[in-house]
C-alpha cells in the first residue's frame, strides 16, 4: 500500500488530491482476466498512466462533472451508466436537466464543467439496470441501486473479494447532498439505511474517507452522515420557530454552505435543499405554508 495507492485483489484505488475532495475524486479500476473496468472518471485520472488508457469498460455509478472528468481520454472504451441518469451523460442538456438549476446558473455551470471538469458528451453511452452482473474473468461487479444523491445513483461491489464503491454516500463532514433536480431527500434517507446491508469487507467513497476496511468504522460514520440530514431539518424548524420566513429568506440565511462559500451553484443548491426539507416538516405537520411565509407548527 503507498500513499496514494490503495489495493486489494483486481481492485486498484488510485487516490486524488485530499483524498479525493471535490473537485477531485478517487479513482477505482479493476483488472479482471479478460477486461479493464474503471468506475467513473474523477480528475485524477486525467494524471494517471497507460494503466488507464487502456480501460475498455466504465462503469459510471452516477452521473456528475467531477465523476465524468476523465471520459474524454477513454474515446474507445464503452460507457455504461444508471437508466436514470443516462442523458446527464450522453449531452449538456440532459446534464442541464439533472442540475435543474436556473437558466443564469446553468450557463455558468456549462462554462464551468467545460473548463474545469473537461465535460464531453458521451452520446454513445449505454444503460445498465439494478443487479446488472459484469463477468470480468476472475472478479464481478454487481450493481445495487442506491439513489437519492441522484435517481441513478449505484453502488458497484466487486466480487468475490466484496469491495463496494459506495460512490458519494462519501461519509463527509458536509453530509448528503440532495440539492439538484434529479435528487430524491426520502429516496436517500432509505438507502442510508440499507447500505450497511451491502455485503462488503471494504468500502471505497468517492470523495473524502477513501477507503475503510473496519466495518465498525464504517458503520459509526454513516450514522454521523446520515444524522446530517437530521440536523438540517432540525436547524430549519428552529429558525422557523423563531420567525415565519419565505423561501428567499431562508436560501439567503445558507443552512449547507457557510456564507463566505461562492460557487455558481450554491444559492440554487441551498434553494432545492430547503424546499424538500420544508415538504419533510410539512408531511410531518411540523410547517406549514400560509401563502406568504413558512411557519413552525406548535410542539
Amino acid at each position: 500500500m503507498q500513499a496514494n495507492l490503495w489495493q486489494r485483489g483486481p481492485v486498484t484505488v488510485h487516490f486524488g488530491e485530499r483524498s479525493g475532495k471535490y473537485p477531485d475524486g478517487n479513482q477505482v479500476v479493476v483488472r479482471g482476466r479478460d477486461t479493464l473496468v474503471a468506475f467513473d472518471t474523477p480528475l485524477v485520472a486525467n494524471r494517471l498512466g497507460p494503466e488507464f488508457d487502456a480501460v475498455e469498460l466504465v462503469i459510471l455509478g452516477h452521473a456528475h462533472e467531477d465523476h465524468q472528468a476523465g471520459l474524454g481520454r477513454l474515446a474507445k472504451a464503452r460507457v455504461l451508466a444508471p437508466g436514470a441518469d443516462l442523458p446527464a451523460v450522453q449531452s449538456w442538456d440532459g446534464l442541464a436537466r439533472h442540475y435543474g438549476y436556473s437558466p443564469p446558473v446553468l450557463a455558468a455551470m456549462k462554462h464551468k464543467v467545460e473548463r474545469d471538469f473537461h465535460f464531453v458528451p458521451r452520446p454513445d453511452a449505454q444503460a445498465y439496470d439494478d443487479g446488472a452482473l459484469w463477468d470480468l474473468g476472475g472478479a464481478r461487479v454487481r450493481a445495487i441501486h442506491m439513489p437519492g444523491h441522484t435517481a441513478g445513483h449505484t453502488v458497484l461491489l466487486v466480487e468475490p473479494d466484496m469491495v463496494a464503491f459506495i460512490g458519494d454516500i462519501d461519509l463527509s463532514g458536509f453530509g448528503p447532498y440532495y440539492g439538484d433536480a434529479c435528487s430524491d431527500l426520502p429516496a436517500f434517507r432509505s438507502t442510508l439505511e440499507r447500505v450497511a446491508d451491502v455485503p462488503a469487507r471494504a468500502w471505497v467513497t468517492s470523495h473524502h474517507k477513501g477507503v475503510l476496511t473496519e466495518r465498525g468504522e464504517f458503520l459509526r460514520l454513516l450514522a454521523a452522515f446520515r444524522d446530517k440530514i437530521e440536523v438540517r431539518e432540525r436547524a430549519i424548524e428552529a429558525f422557523l420557530r423563531r420567525r415565519p420566513a419565505t423561501l428567499e429568506e431562508l436560501v439567503a440565511h445558507r443552512f449547507l454552505y457557510p456564507p463566505e462559500h461562492q460557487e455558481v451553484f450554491v444559492e440554487d443548491v441551498e434553494r432545492n435543499t430547503i424546499r424538500r426539507h420544508l415538504d419533510a416538516l410539512a408531511a410531518a405537520g411540523r410547517a406549514a405554508f400560509d401563502g406568504e411565509r413558512w411557519r413552525a407548527m406548535p410542539a
